[in-house]
């Protein structure tokens, strides 16, 4: 008998150890474009990012259960927001993970908002998110318009690029990018000499170009990304549009890019991002795991910021020991952020998430010392720099 009770109280024990184990189950949907322009500087690589972060941050040593599932929404609204109801009502996802696609984040962050959940968005790039489309719900995490136009914008104009003309894609991403990037070049007193709003996503862009071209405009403004900003590229070279003395501003440029398009023909472009694979040994080293597992790949800035989102969201859930969406936003803004892929940084009260973004130069290809070695860097822009001030902020939720 003696036996039998100690046998039962070392089972009843283990159990109990192992309810402890698990007692916070959460589950994170990562959404993007998974067979469209954006899916080679989202996609798949996105999803590896967040499992890096849940193996980093050793949640099943603490206690929580972390499930990760993915969706393409097709850079569609519809598509994104009917995932994300799908999500939020049936399949109790606690937290939406990426989005890139302006208006499909706007609307996703809209119905995060509604449902009280937890929208991290690495992917999208209008500063609308953190601006009059603000939600105490969202966190715009890896980069915006305002921040791009302050890096690639202001650089340009520095250097002599004071007439501009811009091919813009014709949605919620392009016309941010178009219009804060104007501010700038404004600002800096240089002129817009037009602008043209092509398709989204587009293949051929003769007749945009060539409305450019004859412009006469200093600098083409590329207000587009992914493989839309790739076509743009190589159609102004067949065009000779560099080599007649006009420049190409790449207003969102990534390294995902830069790779498709080669050096011969990226070589020269100025960007701005807020990662960089070889910025320093814990970056070298992070994207050295994650190529591993993404077949050579080097991890785009979304996908890093995919995983320092992931790592804060987690530390907030550990900190606040609740996955409840108020108690952990709150959590995420109160603690400061950390991690390999931009170091020290902070989540502001509007949703911005603060941390350093860097004005590179695509090298030529003799400069190149071997695979993924395209970028050198011409600058650093600090957080008060890069990032729209408080101050002059459009979000309800900032006082003023």
């Amino acid at each position: 008998m003696k036996t039998k009770a100690f046998l039962f109280g070392t089972a009843l024990a283990v159990l109990m150890a192992g309810a402890a184990q698990a007692q916070l189950s959460v589950k994170v949907g990562v959404m993007n474009d998974r067979s469209g322009v954006y899916a080679d500087l989202s996609g798949e690589g996105s999803v590896i990012a967040a499992r890096m972060a849940v193996e980093d941050f050793k949640a099943a040593e603490k206690g929580i259960k972390v499930d990760i599932v993915s969706a393409d929404h097709q850079n569609k609204p519809d598509v994104g927001s009917t995932i994300a109801r799908q999500w939020y009502d049936q399949d109790g996802v606690d937290a939406i993970f990426d989005v890139p696609t302006s208006s499909v984040a706007l609307a996703v962050s809209q119905i995060t908002k509604e449902k009280n959940k937890i929208h991290i968005n690495s992917g999208a790039g209008t500063s609308d998110l953190s601006g009059k489309a603000c939600s105490p719900n969202t966190v715009h995490w890896t980069y915006d318009t305002y921040a791009l136009g302050q890096g690639t914008g202001a650089a340009m104009v520095r250097a002599g690029g004071d007439s501009w003309f811009f091919l813009t894609a014709d949605y919620a991403f392009g016309h941010a990018l178009e219009r804060d990037t104007s501010a700038v070049v404004t600002k800096a007193g240089g002129k817009v000499l037009g602008a043209v709003r092509t398709p989204f996503p587009g293949t051929d862009y003769s007749s945009f170009l060539l409305q450019a071209q004859a412009s006469k405009a200093k600098v083409i403004g590329l207000a587009n990304a992914g493989g839309d900003l790739i076509n743009s590229v190589k159609q102004a070279g067949e065009f000779g549009i560099t080599q007649g003395g006009q420049k190409l501003a790449g207003l969102l440029t990534f390294i995902t890019d830069v790779h498709s398009l080669g050096l011969q023909a990226a070589q020269g472009l100025v960007l701005t991002e807020s990662f960089y694979w070889d910025n320093n040994d814990q970056t070298r080293a992070f994207s050295e795991r994650f190529a591993k597992a993404a077949g050579g790949r080097k991890p785009s800035m979304v996908q890093a910021g995919v995983y320092s989102g992931m790592l804060h969201y987690l530390k907030a859930i550990e900190a606040a020991k609740s996955k409840d969406a108020a108690v952990v936003m709150a959590k995420m803004k109160e603690m400061p952020t950390e991690d390999p892929v931009f170091g020290k940084g902070s989540v502001r009260a509007d949703g911005r998430k603060l941390h350093d973004m860097y004005l590179f130069e695509v090298k030529k290809p003799g400069e190149s010392k071997g695979a993924w070695d395209y970028y050198k860097q011409v600058a650093v822009l600090s957080p008060d720099q890069a990032f729209k001030p408080l101050s002059e902020s459009e979000c309800p939720l900032v006082k003023k």
